[in-house]
Protein backbone atom coordinates (compact mmCIF):
# COMPACT_ATOMS: atom_id res chain seq x y z
CA UNK A 1 0.00 0.00 0.00
CA UNK A 2 1.11 3.52 -0.75
CA UNK A 3 0.50 5.71 2.27
CA UNK A 4 2.36 8.02 4.61
CA UNK A 5 5.44 9.95 3.50
CA UNK A 6 6.75 9.02 0.05
CA UNK A 7 9.36 11.63 -0.92
CA UNK A 8 10.41 12.33 -4.48
CA UNK A 9 14.17 11.76 -4.63
CA UNK A 10 16.31 14.48 -6.20
CA UNK A 11 18.84 13.58 -8.88
CA UNK A 12 22.39 14.10 -7.62
CA UNK A 13 25.00 15.31 -10.08
CA UNK A 14 28.76 15.36 -9.90
CA UNK A 15 30.63 18.63 -10.28
CA UNK A 16 31.12 17.83 -13.98
CA UNK A 17 27.35 17.54 -14.45
CA UNK A 18 27.17 13.74 -14.76
CA UNK A 19 24.74 11.75 -12.63
CA UNK A 20 26.18 10.56 -9.32
CA UNK A 21 25.14 6.99 -8.54
CA UNK A 22 27.02 6.85 -5.23
CA UNK A 23 25.23 9.98 -4.05
CA UNK A 24 21.89 8.46 -5.07
CA UNK A 25 22.61 5.56 -2.71
CA UNK A 26 23.25 8.05 0.09
CA UNK A 27 19.94 9.75 -0.65
CA UNK A 28 18.11 6.43 -0.41
CA UNK A 29 19.92 5.59 2.84
CA UNK A 30 18.93 8.97 4.25
CA UNK A 31 15.31 8.40 3.24
CA UNK A 32 15.20 4.97 4.86
CA UNK A 33 16.83 6.23 8.08
CA UNK A 34 14.19 8.96 8.14
CA UNK A 35 11.49 6.28 8.32
CA UNK A 36 9.79 7.07 5.01
CA UNK A 37 6.99 4.82 3.78
CA UNK A 38 8.21 4.71 0.18
CA UNK A 39 10.24 6.64 -2.36
CA UNK A 40 9.46 8.10 -5.78
CA UNK A 41 11.88 8.44 -8.70
CA UNK A 42 11.95 10.22 -11.03
CA UNK A 43 9.51 13.10 -10.58
CA UNK A 44 9.42 16.84 -11.11
CA UNK A 45 11.66 17.29 -8.04
CA UNK A 46 14.15 14.90 -9.70
CA UNK A 47 14.70 17.31 -12.59
CA UNK A 48 13.24 14.53 -14.71
CA UNK A 49 13.00 16.67 -17.83
CA UNK A 50 16.78 17.09 -17.85
CA UNK A 51 17.51 13.34 -17.70
CA UNK A 52 18.10 11.08 -20.68
CA UNK A 53 16.30 7.77 -20.93
CA UNK A 54 19.50 5.92 -20.08
CA UNK A 55 20.11 8.10 -17.01
CA UNK A 56 16.56 7.45 -15.81
CA UNK A 57 17.02 3.69 -16.20
CA UNK A 58 20.42 3.63 -14.49
CA UNK A 59 19.32 5.70 -11.51
CA UNK A 60 16.04 3.81 -11.08
CA UNK A 61 18.03 0.58 -10.93
CA UNK A 62 20.27 2.14 -8.27
CA UNK A 63 17.24 3.23 -6.25
CA UNK A 64 15.61 -0.21 -6.40
CA UNK A 65 18.86 -1.91 -5.40
CA UNK A 66 19.49 0.52 -2.53
CA UNK A 67 15.94 0.28 -1.21
CA UNK A 68 16.32 -3.51 -1.20
CA UNK A 69 12.62 -4.12 -0.68
CA UNK A 70 12.37 -2.17 2.58
CA UNK A 71 9.71 0.22 1.25
CA UNK A 72 7.74 0.54 -2.00
CA UNK A 73 9.32 2.31 -4.96
CA UNK A 74 7.14 4.36 -7.30
CA UNK A 75 8.69 4.97 -10.70
CA UNK A 76 7.82 8.15 -12.52
CA UNK A 77 6.81 7.22 -16.07
CA UNK A 78 5.40 10.44 -17.49
CA UNK A 79 6.45 11.49 -20.96
CA UNK A 80 5.33 13.62 -23.88
CA UNK A 81 3.71 10.75 -25.76
CA UNK A 82 1.89 7.49 -25.18
CA UNK A 83 4.74 5.52 -26.74
CA UNK A 84 7.38 7.06 -24.46
CA UNK A 85 5.19 6.56 -21.39
CA UNK A 86 4.74 2.88 -22.27
CA UNK A 87 8.51 2.53 -22.65
CA UNK A 88 9.10 4.06 -19.20
CA UNK A 89 6.52 1.69 -17.69
CA UNK A 90 8.30 -1.28 -19.24
CA UNK A 91 11.60 -0.01 -17.84
CA UNK A 92 10.00 0.18 -14.39
CA UNK A 93 8.73 -3.38 -14.64
CA UNK A 94 12.14 -4.57 -15.80
CA UNK A 95 13.67 -2.89 -12.73
CA UNK A 96 11.25 -4.72 -10.45
CA UNK A 97 8.96 -1.77 -9.70
CA UNK A 98 5.23 -2.46 -9.40
CA UNK A 99 3.88 1.11 -9.21
CA UNK A 100 4.26 3.84 -11.82
CA UNK A 101 3.27 7.50 -11.56
CA UNK A 102 1.95 9.02 -14.76
CA UNK A 103 0.73 12.45 -15.73
CA UNK A 104 -1.33 12.80 -18.90
CA UNK A 105 0.80 14.55 -21.54
CA UNK A 106 0.06 18.24 -21.78
CA UNK A 107 -0.24 17.82 -25.52
CA UNK A 108 -3.55 15.95 -25.23
CA UNK A 109 -5.07 18.64 -23.03
CA UNK A 110 -7.78 18.08 -20.45
CA UNK A 111 -10.43 16.50 -22.66
CA UNK A 112 -12.06 13.69 -20.69
CA UNK A 113 -12.19 11.19 -23.53
CA UNK A 114 -8.62 11.89 -24.65
CA UNK A 115 -7.20 11.55 -21.14
CA UNK A 116 -9.15 8.35 -20.50
CA UNK A 117 -8.00 6.88 -23.82
CA UNK A 118 -4.39 7.71 -22.91
CA UNK A 119 -4.47 5.89 -19.57
CA UNK A 120 -6.39 3.00 -21.10
CA UNK A 121 -3.69 2.74 -23.76
CA UNK A 122 -0.96 2.58 -21.11
CA UNK A 123 -2.79 -0.06 -19.06
CA UNK A 124 -3.48 -2.24 -22.09
CA UNK A 125 0.09 -2.02 -23.41
CA UNK A 126 1.74 -2.68 -20.02
CA UNK A 127 -0.57 -4.79 -17.84
CA UNK A 128 0.65 -5.38 -14.32
CA UNK A 129 1.83 -2.20 -12.65
CA UNK A 130 -0.47 -0.14 -10.49
CA UNK A 131 -0.84 3.40 -11.81
CA UNK A 132 -0.66 6.57 -9.75
CA UNK A 133 -2.46 9.23 -11.80
CA UNK A 134 -0.58 12.47 -11.21
CA UNK A 135 -2.70 15.58 -11.56
CA UNK A 136 -0.38 18.58 -11.61
CA UNK A 137 -1.38 22.22 -12.07
CA UNK A 138 -0.81 24.14 -15.28
CA UNK A 139 1.48 25.04 -16.92
CA UNK A 140 3.42 21.90 -16.02
CA UNK A 141 0.33 19.71 -15.84
CA UNK A 142 -3.11 19.50 -17.38
CA UNK A 143 -5.05 20.70 -14.31
CA UNK A 144 -7.67 17.96 -14.65
CA UNK A 145 -10.96 18.51 -12.87
CA UNK A 146 -12.25 15.86 -10.42
CA UNK A 147 -14.96 14.65 -12.84
CA UNK A 148 -12.31 13.85 -15.44
CA UNK A 149 -10.15 12.05 -12.90
CA UNK A 150 -13.11 9.98 -11.69
CA UNK A 151 -13.99 9.08 -15.27
CA UNK A 152 -10.44 7.83 -15.85
CA UNK A 153 -10.38 5.86 -12.61
CA UNK A 154 -13.71 4.19 -13.36
CA UNK A 155 -12.68 3.25 -16.89
CA UNK A 156 -9.12 2.12 -16.10
CA UNK A 157 -8.97 -0.19 -13.04
CA UNK A 158 -5.17 -0.16 -13.18
CA UNK A 159 -5.35 3.40 -11.82
CA UNK A 160 -5.24 2.61 -8.09
CA UNK A 161 -4.04 5.95 -6.77
CA UNK A 162 -4.33 9.63 -7.54
CA UNK A 163 -1.66 12.18 -6.70
CA UNK A 164 -3.64 15.40 -6.49
CA UNK A 165 -1.63 18.60 -6.52
CA UNK A 166 -3.74 21.15 -8.35
CA UNK A 167 -4.35 24.36 -6.44
CA UNK A 168 -6.20 24.28 -4.18
CA UNK A 169 -5.77 20.54 -3.77
CA UNK A 170 -8.16 20.13 -0.83
CA UNK A 171 -11.53 20.50 -2.61
CA UNK A 172 -10.37 18.20 -5.41
CA UNK A 173 -9.37 15.52 -2.88
CA UNK A 174 -12.78 15.77 -1.22
CA UNK A 175 -14.58 15.50 -4.56
CA UNK A 176 -12.57 12.49 -5.72
CA UNK A 177 -12.94 10.55 -2.48
CA UNK A 178 -16.67 11.28 -2.28
CA UNK A 179 -17.34 9.30 -5.47
CA UNK A 180 -14.29 7.05 -5.74
CA UNK A 181 -14.88 3.51 -7.02
CA UNK A 182 -13.90 0.66 -4.73
CA UNK A 183 -10.66 -0.12 -6.54
CA UNK A 184 -9.20 3.36 -5.90
CA UNK A 185 -6.90 2.72 -2.96
CA UNK A 186 -6.30 6.34 -2.04
CA UNK A 187 -5.45 9.92 -2.92
CA UNK A 188 -1.96 11.25 -2.19
CA UNK A 189 -1.10 14.92 -1.71
CA UNK A 190 1.66 16.80 -3.50
CA UNK A 191 2.70 20.43 -3.52
CA UNK A 192 5.78 19.83 -1.40
CA UNK A 193 3.67 19.13 1.74
CA UNK A 194 2.79 22.81 1.91
CA UNK A 195 -0.89 21.86 2.30
CA UNK A 196 -0.49 18.50 4.02
CA UNK A 197 -2.75 19.12 7.02
CA UNK A 198 -5.70 20.15 4.87
CA UNK A 199 -5.05 17.19 2.57
CA UNK A 200 -4.91 14.75 5.49
CA UNK A 201 -8.03 16.22 7.07
CA UNK A 202 -9.88 15.60 3.81
CA UNK A 203 -8.82 11.95 3.69
CA UNK A 204 -5.53 11.90 1.76
CA UNK A 205 -3.61 8.76 2.62
CA UNK A 206 -0.15 10.20 2.18
CA UNK A 207 2.08 12.90 0.74
CA UNK A 208 4.93 13.12 -1.77
CA UNK A 209 7.14 16.02 -0.64
CA UNK A 210 10.76 16.69 -1.49
CA UNK A 211 13.39 14.86 0.56
CA UNK A 212 15.24 17.46 2.64
CA UNK A 213 12.87 17.36 5.66
CA UNK A 214 11.90 13.69 5.39
CA UNK A 215 12.36 12.94 9.10
CA UNK A 216 10.26 15.95 10.12
CA UNK A 217 7.52 14.96 7.66
CA UNK A 218 7.55 11.40 8.98
CA UNK A 219 7.15 12.72 12.54
CA UNK A 220 4.25 14.90 11.39
CA UNK A 221 2.59 11.96 9.65
CA UNK A 222 2.98 9.71 12.69
CA UNK A 223 1.56 12.37 15.00
CA UNK A 224 -1.45 12.79 12.72
CA UNK A 225 -2.06 9.05 12.45
CA UNK A 226 -1.84 8.75 16.25
CA UNK A 227 -4.51 11.42 16.64
CA UNK A 228 -2.10 14.01 18.02
CA UNK A 229 -3.35 16.87 15.88
CA UNK A 230 -1.67 19.50 18.07
CA UNK A 231 1.80 18.04 17.52
CA UNK A 232 1.15 17.54 13.81
CA UNK A 233 0.12 21.18 13.53
CA UNK A 234 3.14 22.37 15.53
CA UNK A 235 5.51 20.44 13.25
CA UNK A 236 3.73 21.81 10.21
CA UNK A 237 4.02 25.38 11.45
CA UNK A 238 7.74 24.93 12.13
CA UNK A 239 8.35 23.56 8.62
CA UNK A 240 6.24 26.02 6.66
CA UNK A 241 8.72 28.92 6.23
CA UNK A 242 11.29 26.59 4.70
CA UNK A 243 8.65 24.97 2.48
CA UNK A 244 7.56 28.41 1.28
CA UNK A 245 11.15 29.09 0.19
CA UNK A 246 11.31 25.64 -1.38
CA UNK A 247 8.44 26.66 -3.65
CA UNK A 248 10.70 29.42 -5.01
CA UNK A 249 14.09 27.75 -5.22
CA UNK A 250 12.91 24.16 -5.74
CA UNK A 251 15.70 21.60 -6.09
CA UNK A 252 18.40 24.19 -5.36
CA UNK A 253 17.00 24.53 -1.86
CA UNK A 254 16.51 20.77 -1.52
CA UNK A 255 20.10 20.05 -2.48
CA UNK A 256 21.51 22.92 -0.42
CA UNK A 257 19.77 21.59 2.70
CA UNK A 258 20.81 18.00 1.95
CA UNK A 259 24.39 19.21 1.61
CA UNK A 260 24.10 20.92 4.98
CA UNK A 261 22.77 17.66 6.40
CA UNK A 262 25.83 15.78 5.17
CA UNK A 263 24.04 13.71 2.53
CA UNK A 264 25.21 15.47 -0.63
CA UNK A 265 28.65 16.84 -1.40
CA UNK A 266 27.39 19.54 -3.75
CA UNK A 267 24.17 21.20 -4.87
CA UNK A 268 24.59 20.92 -8.64
CA UNK A 269 21.39 21.26 -10.69
CA UNK A 270 20.57 21.01 -14.37
CA UNK A 271 17.05 22.38 -14.36
CA UNK A 272 16.56 26.13 -14.85
CA UNK A 273 15.83 27.39 -11.34
CA UNK A 274 16.56 30.67 -9.52
CA UNK A 275 20.12 30.92 -8.26
CA UNK A 276 20.83 31.17 -4.54
CA UNK A 277 22.58 34.45 -3.85
CA UNK A 278 24.08 35.25 -0.42
CA UNK A 279 20.83 36.80 0.83
CA UNK A 280 18.61 33.88 -0.18
CA UNK A 281 21.16 31.38 1.13
CA UNK A 282 21.23 33.16 4.49
CA UNK A 283 17.43 33.15 4.59
CA UNK A 284 17.28 29.41 3.88
CA UNK A 285 20.02 28.65 6.41
CA UNK A 286 18.25 30.71 9.06
CA UNK A 287 14.98 28.81 8.68
CA UNK A 288 16.83 25.51 8.48
CA UNK A 289 18.50 26.28 11.78
CA UNK A 290 15.05 27.00 13.25
CA UNK A 291 13.95 23.39 12.63
CA UNK A 292 17.29 21.67 13.29
CA UNK A 293 16.14 20.49 16.72
CA UNK A 294 13.38 18.48 15.02
CA UNK A 295 15.71 16.65 12.64
CA UNK A 296 16.75 13.25 13.92
CA UNK A 297 18.69 11.67 11.08
CA UNK A 298 22.45 11.80 11.31
CA UNK A 299 24.62 12.36 8.24
CA UNK A 300 26.13 9.17 6.78
CA UNK A 301 29.59 9.65 8.32
CA UNK A 302 28.15 10.12 11.80
CA UNK A 303 25.81 7.15 11.40
CA UNK A 304 28.70 4.93 10.31
CA UNK A 305 30.75 6.05 13.33
CA UNK A 306 27.92 5.16 15.70
CA UNK A 307 27.54 1.77 14.03
CA UNK A 308 31.24 1.08 14.43
CA UNK A 309 31.00 1.68 18.18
Amino acid sequence: MLRGILPVLPTPFRADGAIDEAAMRRLVAFALRSGVDGVVFPGFASEVESLSGEERRRLLAVVVDAVAGHVPVVAGASAASLEETIAHCRDALAAGVGSVMIQAPRGIGADREAVTAFFRGVAEAVPGPEIVLQNAPAPRGSDLDPRTILAVVRDVPAVRWVKEETLPSGPAITAILAEAPAHLAGVIGGGGARYILDEYARGACGAMPALELADLHVALDRAWQAGDRARARALYMRSLPLLALQALYRMRLTKHVLRRRGVLHNAEVRAPTPELDPWSTADIDGWFDEVADLLTVMPPAAAEAVGAR
